[in-house]
């Protein structure tokens, strides 16, 4: 039987690799949604659980407390990217990602067993923090592993795209756990429940969901990147190796801040802030978060193809140049709204502007670093500063609103991502200058 092609004008492509290419992008996605589904899980339903953790009469110190530890776990995001960075780079990206996913197993089910403040006291409290260190440290590594992962499985043509299926199974897993909130505030369970008990089934199906990801990612294909670079990279520390590149670490500290702080934003903090500073009901709330979650999802795939044929620099700085002027204005108009049709269409003009860093992020950090350091300098870099600038955002938010001076937040953000611009206004454009063919 003769093999079968699909031929375009300037590359063959035969259909058993695009097969094999899908399969693969298809298993790193899946468990990459499962990971963040885990990790959000914590966020969707704080609103539940914080009372049992945090006694308090006042909720937003029960918020505040919740998220302070929701930020202790990116902290330990850095140690995260170097650990399965080094793994990923000696050993493997398949093998970095089925260990990230198996520990994330362990966080959700250290959250769903453990018992509440009236019952052990301060010892509740410390256990989820241990949790939310050990998801930390699991996500420090998932992110570069699958950034490169997915990057180095894609053809040339289309990084871009298939890349951006990162952040579409990351607002994924929050979508997922929105889900299952809305199915159990809705269908099976009454408020007083879900406070009382029902907060904890997330985590147990976060748990059998990380362990089913686990088993798929062992029949993964290695890259072909990587297993080209084995044979000839030095043994050497991988965080040795990253400082022969300190512009690149420094291109990568510098796009992810303004980024990282928005998204995050837009993401975690929103589910507080249309609830407490907007006003809406919880069930309301989860639906406008939601359908903006599902707008940011669909832009992914269309934003990452269009940097496959205009290059990357363009939408970074369309994302830098638009959230530094918007930002303010947006969140501003949002604080005043009581509509949630109105807060819905703000959250998507927000994701409008915010996907042109979420969509190929993952590309241009894979595509500045060689093969034998890439997973490490995607992830040590990045997680240093998300750990600064993302994960504390819904924190120091919610700090200036105790202070009543919540609009501060709005003008913090926004020069955070302004400093990111200044970054994009002067990096090369990584599509046409990219480290991808180098081994070394």
């Amino acid at each position: 039987m003769s093999e079968t092609t699909v031929t375009t004008p300037a590359h063959p492509i035969q259909l058993d690799d695009a097969k094999r290419r899908l399969k693969a992008i298809f298993i790193g996605s899946v468990g990459n949604l499962v990971e963040w589904y885990d990790f959000y899980a914590y966020t969707a339903f704080a609103l539940y659980f914080a009372p049992a953790f945090f006694p308090s009469h006042d909720p937003v110190v029960q918020q505040l407390n919740a998220a302070t530890l929701f930020a202790a776990g990116f902290i330990v995001r850095p140690i995260g990217g170097w650990l399965f960075g080094h793994l990923a780079d000696r050993y493997g990206r398949r093998l970095s990602l089925m260990v990230s996913v198996l520990m994330m197993c362990f966080g959700s089910l250290i959250i769903a067993f453990t018992p509440t403040y009236e019952t052990i006291g301060f010892a509740a409290p410390a256990l989820l923090a241990l949790a939310r260190i050990i998801e930390g440290l699991s996500l420090g590594g998932e992110y570069g592993a699958s950034a490169t992962y997915l990057t180095e499985i894609a053809d040339p043509e289309h990084r871009g795209f298939y890349s951006s299926f990162q952040y579409v199974t990351l607002i994924g897993g929050q979508l997922t756990a929105i889900l299952v909130l809305l199915l159990l505030q809705n269908v099976f369970l009454t408020h007083e429940q879900l406070v009382a008990w029902g907060w904890r089934i997330p985590f147990v199906i976060g748990a059998m969901l990380a362990v089913t990801a686990m088993l798929m990612r062992r029949h993964m294909h290695e890259t072909e990147s990587f297993e080209a670079a084995r044979a000839t990279m030095k043994k050497e520390s991988s965080l040795k190796g990253l400082l022969k590149y300190p512009r690149e670490v420094a291109i990568v500290v510098g796009l992810t801040a303004g980024g990282t702080a928005a998204f995050y934003t837009f993401t975690t903090y929103m589910q507080t802030f249309v609830k407490q500073t907007v006003g809406l009901s919880d069930i309301t709330t989860t639906y406008v978060i939601a359908g903006s979650l599902i707008f940011a999802a669909i832009l992914q795939p269309i934003y990452g193809a269009i940097s496959d044929r205009i290059g990357r620099k363009p939408l970074l700085i369309f994302f830098g140049l638009a959230g530094s002027l918007l930002t303010v204005p947006i969140l501003t108009t949002l604080s005043g709204t009581k509509s949630a049709f109105v807060a819905f269409l703000l959250l998507c003009g927000a994701w409008v502007f915010t996907a042109g860093y979420t969509s190929i992020n993952a590309v241009v950090k894979a595509e500045l670093f060689p093969t034998a350091i890439r997973a490490t300098g995607v992830a040590v870099p990045y997680a240093v500063t998300v750990s600064i600038f993302g994960g504390t955002a819904p924190a120091i938010a919610l700090f200036f609103k105790q202070q009543g001076h919540e609009q501060w937040f709005y003008y913090y953000l926004a020069g955070i991502i302004f400093l990111s611009f200044l970054v994009y206004s002067t990096m090369r454009d990584t599509k046409h200058a990219s480290a991808m063919h180098r081994h070394e």
